[in-house]
């Protein structure tokens, strides 16, 4: 695979792991985060520091994102000191934050009349997915650009689909977001039921995890959840906005979304009660 001088703004939970990998598959990568000690150990590692988006664009092929929220991604992107304002023509703009389809289309269409190609590339598999590169990534934008972008993808997930134009990686990611909140309450109700009755929960998961009930999150989360650790993989913070976004994107489309609804409202309630930098496996907590 050809190296390149790859970007990556967003040093958090998975875009440590996500720049980390690319570093060791021998990239130069630059970074870039609000909080440089969150770079500290990429840095260690051979990373190198920018001081703004605006410096990362004068040194590097492409500019990757993974930050928190939609208003991060406009600032970092259309600021005057962001990446379309200041990028050149032939570079690469990727954004892999869960963010909103209206703005992956601004993005991409501010960006070709830079000549820059941008692409909406959000991920799914969490903490363990971005360690493990085994991320399931759902683009957005040109087929060429993403074509030739595929190696990159393929350092940091298991799975790369391109969806279609502009915005349609981020509509995917709200059908994923969508289908994992009804996995996380189904999962959630059925082990405090479990724990209720008086059954064994461990031999409860080792039964159904073994047949059609089983799913990636109960896999996943429900080790986490006996051992009490809800620190998070995925911030329920992060989530309560995905399915924000969600909900707001099937308005547009006059589709009611009752599941996504109920578990929206018992998220923020989690939140509410200081659970919002937790895993969204805190979810179990709501019945506590």
């Amino acid at each position: 695979m050809e190296k390149k001088k790859i970007g990556f703004i967003g040093i958090g939970v998975m875009g440590h792991s996500m720049a980390g990998h690319l570093l060791r598959a021998g990239h130069a990568v630059y970074v870039y985060t609000r909080t440089k000690s969150k770079a500290d150990k990429l840095i260690s590692e051979g990373a190198l520091w920018s001081s703004s988006p605006r410096e990362m664009t004068e040194q590097v092929d492409m500019v990757i994102t993974m930050v928190g929220y939609p208003d991060d991604v406009r600032t970092i992107y259309f600021g005057e000191e962001g990446l379309i304002a200041n990028g050149r023509q032939g570079q690469v703009l990727i954004d892999m934050t869960t963010s909103t389809p209206t703005l992956a289309v601004d993005i991409y269409q501010a960006a070709k009349v830079r000549g820059i190609q941008a692409l909406d590339a959000p991920v799914s598999g969490g903490d363990v997915g971005a360690k493990e590169a085994k991320l399931t990534i759902m683009v957005g934008g040109d087929e060429a650009a993403y074509q030739n972008t595929l190696p990159v993808f393929e350092t940091l997930g298991a799975r790369c689909t391109w969806l279609g134009k502009a915005g349609s990686g981020q509509h995917t990611k709200m059908a994923n977001q969508i289908a994992i909140a009804g996995t996380m309450i189904g999962i959630c109700e059925a082990f405090v039921y479990a724990e209720k009755a008086g059954l064994d929960t461990e031999a409860v998961f080792a039964t159904i995890s073994a047949g059609a009930a089983s799913s990636w999150s109960m896999v996943n989360y429900m080790p986490r959840i006996f051992a009490g650790d809800f620190a998070p993989g995925f911030y329920i913070k992060h989530f309560i906005k995905d399915m924000t976004i969600a909900m707001d994107e099937a308005e547009k489309f006059g589709m009611i979304t009752p599941g996504l609804t109920v578990v929206k409202k018992m998220y923020e309630e989690l939140a509410a009660r200081g659970e919002a930098e937790s895993g969204t496996q805190a979810l179990y907590q709501y019945w506590q």
